[in-house]
């Protein structure tokens, strides 16, 4: 769950916070749990409602499971800094952009359940969406020329 956390606030500090405060909604609601659906998830959209409340409350003042069975050692290295990469660009994300794009790529959320979840409008949820999707192409596609220029660079050698 504080990968969840982190996706909302890449800043370690605020995301140990929202997850503290996550976890006690969670002790706090046990009871209301209804075993429809898996626990994870229940737990897991607290943490968005708790990182969500922090985004409201600050303005107004997926994970990836991978079955380990089909990657060797190096695979599974490679593997993890591709997505520690991945994460470190979706953080750098402007957090309008990053809150808009966690929601609907990653939690799933409709551009109108964004809306009212932000007190935005359903299409400044699509806007910022775009822009965060495009700001990630820029970004993916210059890690790759360098990747690229790497390989040529070290070939050379």
């Amino acid at each position: 769950m504080y990968g969840v956390c982190l996706r909302y606030y890449p800043n370690a500090e605020v995301a140990r916070d929202i997850l503290q405060d996550g976890f006690i909604k969670v002790f706090d609601k046990i009871r209301s749990f209804r075993f429809q659906g898996s626990f994870e998830g229940w737990i897991r959209r607290i943490m968005v409602n708790t990182a969500l409340e922090y985004h409201r409350r600050k303005n107004e003042g997926r994970e990836v499971e991978i079955d380990d069975d089909f990657l060797d050692g190096e695979e599974m290295l490679t593997l993890d800094a591709d997505y520690q990469l991945l994460l470190s660009i979706v953080a750098s994300l402007p957090q309008q952009y990053r809150l808009v794009f966690n929601l609907y790529a990653i939690e799933g959320y409709s551009h109108t359940e964004i809306g009212t979840l932000l007190n935005i409008s359903e299409s400044t949820s699509k806007s910022n969406y775009s822009r965060a999707r495009g700001i990630l192409r820029d970004k993916v596609s210059q890690i790759e020329k360098l990747e690229e220029y790497a390989v040529l660079r070290t070939g050379t050698i």
